[in-house]
């Protein structure tokens, strides 16, 4: 808080009546690294997926805007951070899982969900096919992200084409 203070050019007692507690202070870094993180991918989802005509290319375009919000270097490094205090601030999880899965898990949903009801896809089980999507295309990142090791845009690029790929082959309904 001291750092922070002084970074900001404030004192400690400004930044407490501001925030309340260090908990608070947390809490408001996170929902702000994650709007900012996936702001372009709530866009896309938002915007284009739900009435899109082009299923695959759009989704890989989502796909490619939540990877690339979720793994910059502060991102991930502030996940880490999270992870590694959450026995002993689990608010920070919760806020983590609110703001970041939570939401876009969510707003994924309601979009595909919507091209289920247009008949572009048939999804029995929305829950278990927003994991699975998740974990074709951003999963491996954040794994090799905890190490520090980047996969490459090659790579990355494959990972969501071909999770992609893998999702619409058993969602898709070739319409």
């Amino acid at each position: 808080m001291d750092q922070l203070a002084a970074e900001a050019g404030v004192s400690k007692v400004t930044v407490y009546n501001h925030f309340g507690s260090k908990e608070n202070l947390f809490n408001a870094v996170i929902g702000e690294t994650l709007d900012e993180a996936l702001e372009v991918a709530q866009s896309v989802i938002q915007a284009r997926l739900a009435e899109s005509d082009d299923v695959r290319a759009d989704l890989v375009e989502a796909c490619r805007t939540w990877v690339a919000g979720l793994t910059t270097p502060d991102v991930l490094a502030l996940r880490n951070v999270i992870a590694g205090e959450r026995h002993r601030f689990p608010e920070l999880g919760r806020t983590w899982q609110e703001e970041g899965p939570g939401r876009q898990h969510a707003a994924l949903a309601a979009a595909l969900g919507r091209l289920d009801e247009r008949g572009l896809l048939r999804i029995p089980d929305m829950e278990l096919a927003v994991l699975q999507l998740s974990g074709l295309v951003l999963s491996p990142h954040l794994v090799y992200g905890v190490y520090g090791t980047h996969l490459g845009e090659e790579l990355g690029e494959r990972l969501i084409q071909g999770g992609v790929d893998m999702f619409l082959n058993q969602y898709g309904t070739g319409a």
